[in-house]
């Protein structure tokens, strides 16, 4: 009998396969290295091809796409319901065979290798302002315990520290001073770096129509379009703009029971670094929206002036803006100042 659904649960060396007709009946059941899975596929007749979204899934989807078999990549959450009785590498490919084949099941688009290459930049930079956060509260908290406070911000204590360094005087020891000086040339390096990746972003979001669209949404840069379409694409897996907001954990949690309906904080499930630059770029536009006369200014306004907290307003906004960002990607709209979004 021949294989309808090949679930496969990847390994970073060995893989698990599970493969099952069209009544659901398991008829192969294997695990078999990396290189051995791709030549076993490559000869396997058409069929759908499970895999859990994770690391190396977009790249093996590709290649087995180009061999004529259809990808379905769907969250490890939503497997996780159909792995019966002990979690072993077998019954995890088996209820991902089984998942796959479920039509309520809401699948992951498959990324090509720009999108890769665009969340990869995204990941590194974001790893790289991570440091220079972490080495710039030490610097902080080495300078605190001889005594000397920089005021808040990072210019200020980038002026200060290059002063001390440059004057004389016993404040710091000939060691500490060497020390610092060091981790003052680690924060220019990572500073650098860090420029550089913003270039690369910028340039990225000039070359490209769908990130010029989305950069014309106020609160909307180029950090956030490209981070759009590196996870989103052209936004077709999502039937609805309310489906992308919703994604992105920007909507209320909901807790129904008994027909009574209760709305709680924001879910925050999905790309947690698109829901935080989102919001970022929320904040920054709220002040100059909410005294547009726009729509969007006058619904911003009306939430404010019912006392509305702040912090709900710019989620909102961010829910709104990720909204109008589907419509710019899906529908290749623009958005104007007199309009929320034309055609």
């Amino acid at each position: 009998m021949s294989i309808v659904i090949l679930g496969i649960d990847l390994g970073k060396n060995a893989c698990s396969v599970v493969g099952v007709d069209a009544a659901g009946a398991v008829i192969v059941r294997r695990s078999m290295r990396r290189q051995t899975l791709i030549d076993y596929v490559a000869k396997l007749p058409a069929c759908i091809v499970a895999m859990e979204a994770c690391c190396g899934a977009h790249h093996l989807g590709r290649m087995f796409a180009t061999a004529g078999h259809e990808i379905r990549l769907m969250s490890p959450e939503y497997v996780r319901p159909y792995v019966k009785a002990q979690k072993n590498d077998d019954r995890d490919a088996e209820g991902i065979a089984e998942a796959a084949s479920r039509p309520t099941m809401r699948f992951v688009e498959l990324k090509t290798q720009e999108q890769l290459d665009i969340q990869t930049l995204h990941r590194v930079r974001s790893r790289l302002v991570t440091e220079r956060r972490n080495l710039i509260n030490q610097l902080r908290a080495i300078m605190l315990e001889r005594g000397t406070i920089f005021p808040v911000g990072r210019r200020k204590l980038e002026l200060g520290l290059d002063a001390l360094l440059t004057e004389e005087g016993a404040t710091l020891s000939p060691r500490v001073r060497r020390l610092v000086g060091e981790l003052r040339a680690e924060w220019r390096d990572l500073d650098s770096k860090i420029e550089a990746l913003n270039g690369e972003f910028v340039e990225l979001a000039r070359n490209d129509a769908a990130a010029r669209r989305l950069t014309s949404i106020p609160g909307v840069g180029v950090l956030n379009a490209t981070a759009l379409i590196a996870a989103v694409g052209d936004a077709s897996s999502f039937a609805k703009a309310r489906d992308l907001g919703a994604w992105l954990g920007l909507v209320p949690r909901q807790h129904t029971t008994d027909g009574k309906p209760r709305m709680l904080g924001i879910t925050k499930r999905g790309n947690t670094y698109l829901r935080t630059l989102l919001i970022h770029g929320a904040r920054a536009a709220l002040p100059s929206l909410s005294q547009s006369e726009t729509p969007l200014g006058r619904w911003l306004k009306g939430m404010i002036e019912r006392g509305v907290h702040r912090n709900a307003v710019v989620v909102a906004l961010a829910n709104k803006l990720a909204r109008i960002a589907w419509a710019a990607l899906r529908k290749e709209a623009t958005f104007e100042r007199d309009y929320p979004i034309t055609a």
